[in-house]
């Protein structure tokens, strides 16, 4: 069953969405060759416990850790390492925190030092993948027209859409109703209406579809060993149309990116603190 959110329940569950964002904006300036994921993942648990919060990942289905840390050909659910990270990788840091009862979870992924054009194109394209389904979360909607606008995006520039893992409503759990594939026909699939809160992620392989699992239990792999990218924002009804929660700004004020891309999807400014 969908758990519709009351606008105060909407703005408590801002707050967790932006503990995410702002631990992602700490670890951006981190992100960098000989770093390891498993410091990585240090820095994001203290930063979150400091903060007043939760991190969301550690414990859940037993998870090990706090953030989720997928290289290059990892999709999702990679697990950190102590394997340096070297320049030319990407990783997708894929991030969770419970406070004021509610979680917030969204992911990026990350360029280490200077990456090969083809590989920042896919990054490209899955981010704006992103932003098109965000689009489609409005009043009157389906789960179908999210899916059908980022498969059809992606798909139409050559990569592969990943089925087996989809997006998912959020809430006082982590994985709620609906899920929310990033493939899809229009008109099918659950209604949008007001008051839902959703979790949309692209994950985007630079080749083909197709995934396996690693053995230690977690991670995901493109089956063709090319790279796969993923991005993820949480996403609330509000007015019949989608207002992000989380934000990638505080990521780009470290990296000296300007950006107005999230403006859209924002009813009131955004006031970074």
């Amino acid at each position: 069953m969908i758990k519709i959110k009351s606008p105060e329940e909407i703005e408590l569950m801002r707050e967790s969405a932006l503990i995410v964002s702002k631990t992602l904006g700490m670890l951006a300036r981190e992100v960098k060759p000989g770093v390891t994921t498993l410091q990585l993942d240090k820095l994001a648990e203290e930063f979150i416990r400091d903060h007043g919060a939760i991190p969301g990942f550690l414990g859940l289905y037993d998870c090990p850790s706090t953030l989720l840390t997928s290289t290059n050909m990892a999709v999702v659910h990679g697990l950190p390492t102590n394997e340096p990270l070297k320049e030319g990788d990407i990783v997708s840091i894929d991030c969770g925190a419970l406070m004021n009862e509610f979680y917030g979870d969204h992911a990026y992924t990350f360029e280490v030092g200077e990456i090969d054009p083809e590989t920042k194109k896919l990054l490209e394209v899955t981010k704006e993948s992103l932003y098109i389904g965000i689009r489609e979360f409005k009043a009157g909607n389906r789960v179908g027209d999210v899916g059908f606008a980022i498969q059809k995006y992606c798909e139409d520039q050559g990569y592969g859409v990943v089925r087996e893992l989809v997006g998912h409503g959020l809430g006082k759990k982590m994985h709620e109703e609906p899920e929310m594939p990033n493939y899809g026909k229009r008109g099918r699939g659950k209604k949008f209406v007001e008051g839902m809160v959703v979790a949309i992620e692209p994950m985007i392989n630079m080749g083909t579809r197709r995934i396996k699992q690693l053995k230690d239990g977690w991670t995901i792999v493109t089956a063709d060993g090319k790279p796969s990218a993923h991005f993820e924002h949480d996403v609330a009804l509000v007015n019949g149309k989608p207002e992000i929660l989380s934000t990638f700004k505080y990521i780009y004020d470290e990296l000296g990116i300007e950006s107005n891309e999230e403006d859209e999807f924002r009813q009131n400014p955004l006031i970074l603190s």
